[in-house]
């Protein structure tokens, strides 16, 4: 940051990428005012467990805190929770409850919402918030049968939970295998034998028609399916219609600079999910729905507010507990242009479990995605950061 030092720094969104932003910017000596606003009632909260150990009743709403409310105030933070942000004017955050919160930095991190189906009732089911998490717990302890639309990584575990609980799934992908974009064709229909083998009935290829009700819906070729529970898992859209006319954006997310710096707007950062930073290797904008991404970022920006040395970033990372093992994905599986089987027989017909596959693209290592092998997948992750040559990926194998 040019000038002087802050002295009052405002963070709106408190999730995961606005926590670590002000525990990065309190552990690098920053002894100003913080505020943090969040438009949920709950303190900043993890994620990742909601679709997963929280769903499925191993775990309650307490072991998903990040920070409570008397850890905020032992970093010092000002934290006005249950309370939306609606509008930015320069520095200054108007707020729903009439105030305005106004700072020498402002850093956004409101994160993402559920993205909704085309017209779209009352009682279909979504899967972002704690909220969101207990109320489908609750309405699986009663059902018999479940409609998943969408087979990504919320429609995986969502499904593991509701096979666990004994409810009878159907699941609706409108992709030809789960998690294509991610995984690609051939590597994606190792995740859905993941589906099939755990006895849900997945329907690849498959649009939806329109929904008739919250339990009923119909396919583009006519065929009506209803269940006791329809859930919409069909990924997430950033939170920024608050400013709507404020900032510029890149597809619908924050352009920011290779520091965090959103384009166009003095004295404002972006972080987490709502945020495209500059990416100089692909020369645009890059997203990513990635928890280390998110952190790594979240210290960039800190740093960067202040003027200290930023932490080295590593490769994207992001993992799913699905179907009794983990599935972990390192790099930019996307830009690929070529498979190698690393361990394992998955793409052979073999087992799923054990499966490693690198992806390469201009023959270096570009990403590495791994089924149920933590211990194999973990030897990869310096080799993606560096981009390792084919030859030298393959002498790893051993």
């Amino acid at each position: 940051m040019t000038g002087s030092a802050p002295e009052h720094i405002v963070v709106v969104g408190a999730g995961l990428g606005g926590l670590r932003t002000i525990e990065r910017l309190r552990a690098d000596g920053f002894a100003g005012r913080i505020t943090l606003v969040g438009g949920e009632d709950h303190a900043p909260y993890d994620r990742p467990p909601l679709s997963k150990q929280l769903l499925s009743g191993e775990w309650e709403p307490d072991r998903v805190v990040l920070r409570d409310r008397r850890g905020l105030a032992e970093l010092g933070v000002t934290a006005r929770l249950g309370t939306r942000a609606i509008a930015l004017r320069g520095t200054g955050v108007e707020l729903d409850d009439g105030g305005t919160v106004t700072g020498d930095a402002v850093v956004i991190a409101t994160g993402l919402v559920a993205r909704r189906l085309p017209h779209q009732p009352d009682g279909v089911a979504t899967l972002r918030t704690l909220d969101d998490a207990l109320a489908l717990r609750r309405a699986l302890g009663t059902a018999r049968s479940l409609i998943v639309v969408g087979a990504g990584f919320i429609g995986a575990e969502v499904t593991c939970a509701a096979l666990g609980m004994g409810v009878q799934v159907t699941v609706l992908e409108t992709l030809e295998v789960p998690c294509e974009r991610l995984l690609g064709r051939e590597v994606g229909a190792l995740a859905a034998r993941l589906f099939t083998d755990a006895g849900a009935d997945l329907r690849c290829g498959t649009r939806i028609g329109r929904l008739l009700d919250g339990r009923t819906l119909e396919l583009a070729g006519g065929t009506v399916l209803s269940a006791d529970l329809v859930l919409a898992g069909v990924g997430a859209v950033p939170d920024l219609s608050w400013l709507d006319g404020a900032g510029v954006r890149v597809n619908d997310r924050l352009a920011c600079d290779q520091r965090g710096r959103v384009v166009g707007m003095a004295g404002v950062w972006a972080v987490g999910d709502a945020a495209a930073w500059w990416d100089p290797a692909a020369g645009a904008h890059q997203g990513g729905e990635h928890w280390t991404l998110t952190t790594d970022r979240a210290a960039r920006a800190a740093c960067d507010i202040l003027g200290t040395e930023p932490p080295v970033a590593g490769p994207p990372y992001v993992w799913s507990d699905q179907f009794g093992l983990k599935l972990q994905v390192i790099g930019r599986t996307d830009t690929a242009d070529e498979l190698v089987p690393l361990h394992g027989t998955g793409l052979a017909g073999g087992p799923v479990q054990g499966t490693v596959v690198g992806y390469l693209a201009g023959g270096a290592l570009a990403g590495v995605v791994s089924f149920g092998a933590p211990a194999r997948f973990v030897r990869y992750r310096a080799l993606v950061a560096a981009g390792a040559p084919r030859a030298k990926v393959l002498a790893t194998i051993g």
